[in-house]
């Protein structure tokens, strides 16, 4: 359920007399203003992730050996994530980084070879949140050895903005006609309007290894789950207002 907090605060009042600022336009009549803002957020449940997952391999002599080894176990882990998405609702899998490099130590001012690297990172696009815990078990039962980051998100974020901005729109155009008329005046007209739209987690999306304390075939059959806590998403509308009054 969406709960919609909404809180209006009063910038300023400005009419048009002796006393208050006035502003003169193009027509030579000085127009009074009242200024207002106002806000609105909800809180909805995360329905898209994006998962980076990498495979590293490393060979003290070889880097094609190292490149053949991980092109290898690749190719099984991405096989596998492309059967668990559904490429109907937008879900895919895409490379994001590939690199091949030796790794070097250092005693003082020297340089010692130490090893061959090579990392192949892929993201999963999903809606399929449900199957974010089962796609990471695969990834690393596979080889996969890094999971750098799951970040969820809102896939219909700019709708739940839109709605929020009306809303608080509107309240701000309210407030105005309240106030003009405590002051015995008339809102004629929207002088500006500016508007921002922001979201942030409310919790990180974190993952865990749960390791089964058990052995033999019971290990084989039972293997380590993750657990994910999607947490919630929180939408943020807020309207700064001035509207001509006469």
């Amino acid at each position: 359920m969406k709960k919609v907090l909404l809180s209006i605060t009063v910038l300023s009042l400005l009419l048009g007399c002796a006393s208050l600022s006035t502003q003169a336009v193009s027509d030579g009549v000085e127009r009074g203003f009242v200024s207002v803002s106002s806000s609105a957020n909800t809180e909805v449940t995360p329905d898209v992730a994006d998962i980076s997952i990498a495979v590293q391999t490393f060979d003290t002599k070889s880097l094609q050996k190292a490149t053949t080894e991980n092109k290898e176990i690749s190719e099984k882990v991405i096989s596998a994530l492309k059967g668990m998405i559904n490429p109907a609702n937008g879900d895919y899998v895409k490379t994001m980084d590939y690199s091949a490099s030796p790794l070097y130590t250092y005693s003082g001012s020297k340089r010692n070879f130490d090893k061959y690297q090579v990392s192949n990172t892929v993201i999963v696009h999903t809606k399929s949140i449900d199957k974010v815990g089962s796609m990471i078990d695969k990834a690393i039962s596979l080889g996969a050895t890094n999971v750098d980051n799951l970040a969820l998100s809102v896939s219909k974020y700019d709708d739940q903005c839109n709605e929020l901005l009306v809303t608080a729109t509107k309240k701000a155009q309210g407030r105005a006609n309240l106030l003009a008329k405590a002051a015995s005046t008339t809102v004629t007209g929207v002088r500006s309007l500016n508007v921002s739209c922001s979201a942030n987690n409310s919790i990180t999306p974190q993952y865990r290894m749960l390791s089964a304390n058990i052995g033999g075939a019971d290990m084989e059959a039972k293997a380590a789950s993750t657990s994910i806590e999607k947490g919630i998403v929180k939408i943020y509308a807020t309207v700064n207002a001035t509207f001509f009054v006469k």
